[in-house]
């Protein structure tokens, strides 16, 4: 088993992310759905080590507490350093879903050298999976969520990874012509886990998964349906995308579906 971090951080136990992909199920036709369906030691980000540190850009935001979470994806452990205390510092159980997707058809993906944008990125366990699968991964999400994503995915690509993955602040519906202006930026895949529940940029969520997919590019997207609202999305994704409903974890109630954008 390869492991990509440093001694003091050898994990000791493996979380859900370790659990076999024997517990969900894969869908065959296209445009359904099934319906269905603590506080820890901080993270010393003072003792990273001298290359690491050279390369965070991003100040991790002074959280309380972190915890150590361990994961277990593509031959190698990975440990994720989290906190209850911010959404977007928590892995979502929509994430491991994803993770177990990729790591199951990383060669259907063809997902070594593809380039890749995670929305919502969080902590960066799907990031950091689809770097260790070979992607060019650039990983994105809210200012305040920047500093603990990029110390999580130099964490657990540095040294290991062929390519490794770019950190880029992300505000849903805001300065994307700025920020990814389509001259320049072109993905293979856009990958979204759990980023729809109950708030109120829906809309623009769907406004940036639209802005960014061109022609040819795949968006990913795993969540699990919690309320009616998590539905609604879907209907109003549907009319936007071509939408193949891929896997269903029916222990978490987690949904896969690929979108291709639709061109008039």
């Amino acid at each position: 088993m390869d492991v990509c971090l440093s001694s003091e951080q050898q994990p000791k136990r493996l979380g859900e992310g370790a659990r076999p992909s024997d517990g969900w199920l894969e869908a065959e036709e296209e445009d359904t759905l099934q319906t269905d369906g603590t506080s820890g030691p901080r993270g010393d980000f003072n003792n990273i080590e001298p290359s690491l540190h050279s390369l965070q850009q991003f100040v991790p935001t002074n959280y309380a507490s972190y915890t150590q979470e361990n994961y277990l994806f593509a031959g190698k452990e990975i440990v994720i350093q989290e906190s209850i205390e911010s959404y977007g510092a928590v892995v979502w159980p929509a994430a491991t879903a994803l993770c177990q997707y990729l790591e199951k058809h990383t060669e259907e993906l063809n997902l070594q050298d593809a380039k890749i944008l995670e929305i919502g990125a969080g902590p960066g366990l799907v990031s950091t999976v689809a770097s260790i699968l070979g992607a060019q991964v650039t990983a994105t999400d809210m200012p305040d969520v920047l500093g603990n994503l990029q110390y999580n995915l130099l964490k657990n690509t540095l040294n290991c990874t062929a390519h490794l993955p770019e950190v880029k602040e992300l505000v849903w519906g805001e300065g994307l012509e700025q920020n990814f202006p389509k001259s320049t930026f072109y993905y293979d895949y856009v990958l979204a886990s759990d980023v729809v529940y109950h708030h109120y940029f829906l809309d623009k969520l769907l406004a940036t998964m639209a802005y960014l997919c061109r022609p040819g590019t795949v968006l990913l997207w795993a969540n699990k349906f919690r309320f009616s609202t998590d539905y609604e999305f879907l209907e109003k994704f549907k009319q936007v995308f071509d939408t193949t409903f891929l896997a269903e974890f029916p222990e978490s109630t987690v949904k896969i579906f690929k979108g291709t954008l639709k061109w008039d």
